[in-house]
């Protein structure tokens, strides 16, 4: 890895994907091997800004903004679901040229990475997996509101969920299990419910949360390409996550033997405090896996 010094420069582009605007943050040469980033709720290609020029000596690095989030923009009657937001993905790997690529999947960035995957085998590198679940061990109790809302979607309990947008929850999803609180940057979580906060975005949210159901009934059919295709796949995972458990990251080795698995003294979003850390191991990784 370069010294922070000598990092190299993240430009910022937009690729327009049929009638949506993928905003995304692009650094590396494009002869070398290609690492596409997705991220999660409630963020955006921000939460990559340190993990980028990290990677960028060695690798194409690919950090987009899915429809919903950060900087991208998709028109009024956009279909905010899952199976969407991945087909726009897809489209966008197509509209920038990215023909194969590892995954670093995050929150949401593992459903939609995991779809990529199904729909395209053949394109996908490695996986690397960071607090990004694909299986039901992985669920904390957390989940007991969404599944309630799951269960019925009625107006009462999708009013509930609102709770999850004001920034005391934002906040406390970036801080809790981090070691050390005042070592998470405050502007992540300040930017996220800057952008949360934007008129019509809460029913796109509640919208994605309610879909969010749909990737769990996909989990067989995930497992059921890590087993027939066997990637490479690096589980990186701050131990201190209070939505995905330790266990979601043990379980890939129940159809991936040859997974890697790596805890951190960290929670959710362990890329604010162990950036570094998750650097070095997918360095060693990918270095292992990628030409």
């Amino acid at each position: 890895m370069l010294p922070d010094s000598l990092s190299p420069k993240i430009v910022l582009c937009r690729a327009e994907v049929g009638d949506v605007s993928i905003f995304y943050r692009e650094a590396g040469g494009r002869d070398r091997p290609a690492i596409l980033l997705l991220h999660g709720f409630p963020t955006s290609s921000h939460q990559f800004r340190d993990l980028i020029p990290r990677l960028a000596d060695r690798y194409h690095v690919v950090a987009p903004d899915l429809p919903g989030f950060g900087f991208t923009t998709a028109p009024d009657g956009f279909d905010y679901s899952f199976a969407r937001l991945a087909e726009t993905m897809e489209a966008f790997t197509d509209a920038i040229g990215l023909e194969r690529y590892a995954i670093y999947i995050f929150d949401y960035g593992a459903p939609v990475g995991l779809r990529l995957a199904l729909a395209r085998p053949g394109a996908i590198t490695a996986i690397v997996s960071q607090n990004g679940n694909a299986y039901e061990d992985g669920l904390s109790d957390g989940w007991a509101e969404t599944r309630a809302y799951w269960a019925d979607p009625s107006p009462a309990n999708r009013e509930a969920m609102r709770g999850m947008f004001t920034l005391e929850a934002m906040r406390w999803q970036y801080t809790h299990g981090a070691p050390d609180e005042t070592q998470v940057a405050p502007e992540g979580y300040w930017l996220d419910h800057a952008l949360m906060s934007r008129p019509g975005n809460a029913d796109i949210q509640l919208d994605l949360i309610a879909d969010y159901q749909s990737n769990v009934a996909l989990y067989p059919r995930f497992h059921a390409y890590f087993r027939e295709r066997q990637p490479p796949l690096l589980a990186v995972w701050g131990a201190k996550d209070p939505f995905f458990l330790p266990a979601g990251a043990e379980a890939f080795r129940r159809d991936l033997p040859k997974a890697e698995v790596r805890f951190l003294d960290a929670g959710h979003f362990a890329l604010e405090t162990h950036g570094r850390e998750i650097a070095d191991h997918m360095g060693d990784f990918l270095g292992r896996h990628l030409s």
